[in-house]
């Protein structure tokens, strides 16, 4: 068993005084917090990118994936929009949050609240070939709900 603690280095630049950089709650954890700096209410089916004033530096070679937090998720019924959203390595802007609230209340955010996790990924770039034939798997085309959970194509 491999008990590696492999660790890289991300920038953070706080673009407000109230702007916190993402930290890990608990030693073992993959996601690192990231907060609020403004107020904003959601309604039932509503999105909003909620500003967190910190921009980053993501090093060549590793994304940062946006994910939802298990218990606002799980309470309130607030998703990222986009889970997981990508934040490139080139890209040097505001990180905001695309919240949706799938939840039957209104939903208040406030600054300093928790609003989603960030994971470091290395990222693996693909080699994209064009072919005649693709190799035969067992599967093959079948798509959604192909273990016969759902079956779309009819």
């Amino acid at each position: 068993m491999n008990n590696s603690n492999s660790q890289t280095i991300v920038k953070v630049k706080c673009l407000t005084p109230t702007a916190q950089i993402p930290k890990y709650e608990h030693p073992g954890d993959s996601g690192a917090d990231l907060v609020a700096i403004t107020e904003h209410t959601l309604k039932p089916m509503q999105w909003f990118a909620i500003s967190t004033g910190i921009s980053v530096e993501v090093p060549l070679g590793y994304e940062i994936q946006v994910r939802p937090r298990s218990g606002l998720a799980s309470k309130n019924g607030i998703t990222v929009l986009n889970t997981p959203g990508t934040i490139d390595s080139g890209y040097r802007g505001e990180i905001k949050v695309i919240l949706l609230n799938l939840g039957p209340e209104n939903f208040k955010i406030t600054p300093g609240m928790k609003i989603a996790q960030l994971v470091i990924a290395p990222v693996v770039k693909g080699i994209f070939q064009e072919v005649d034939e693709l190799s035969w798997s067992q599967r093959g085309s079948k798509g959604f709900g192909s273990t016969g959970i759902i079956d779309v194509d009819g």
